[in-house]
């Protein structure tokens, strides 16, 4: 798989993984962070999708591609590297229904549309309207 590891990162680029990698892998690929940064948002544990940009360093009020902007309720996520967190204050996501979508990309290698969240147990018409036009592929 093929990740972009960005942000405060000691050698950042696009670097290819293998399959089941962990975030700690590319950040590790990347040369490890830069001096005096830190990984505190970045889940290490959480497996790569394919395609994926990775940012150290990047804050909760940075509009990062997959990370919330300052405003929640503006923000458009990235289904394919919106957090737990990031995907709770989606319309009607909870806890619950947000570790279905983890699980749903996982599983599935990510989303390639928005419109697959209909296939998330959990995801009716309803709350997939609400959803839809505050997430991006």
């Amino acid at each position: 798989m093929t990740v972009h590891v960005a942000g405060k990162i000691r050698e950042p680029g696009v670097y290819l993984l293998p399959s089941g990698a962990r975030v700690a892998d590319a950040v590790t690929a990347a040369g490890g962070v830069s001096r005096g940064a830190s990984t505190g948002q970045l889940n290490l544990a959480r497996r790569l999708i394919d395609g994926e940009q990775i940012v150290v360093g990047a804050t909760q009020g940075r509009a990062v591609a997959g990370s919330p902007a300052a405003d929640p309720a503006t923000a458009i996520l990235d289904l394919n590297a919106a957090t737990t967190d990031q995907l709770e204050q989606l319309p009607g996501v909870g806890e619950v229904l947000a570790a279905r979508i983890i699980e749903f990309r996982t599983s599935r290698g990510g989303f390639t549309t928005v419109d697959q969240l209909r296939e998330v147990s959990g995801i009716g018409p309803r709350k997939f309207e609400e959803i839809k036009p505050k997430v991006r592929v």
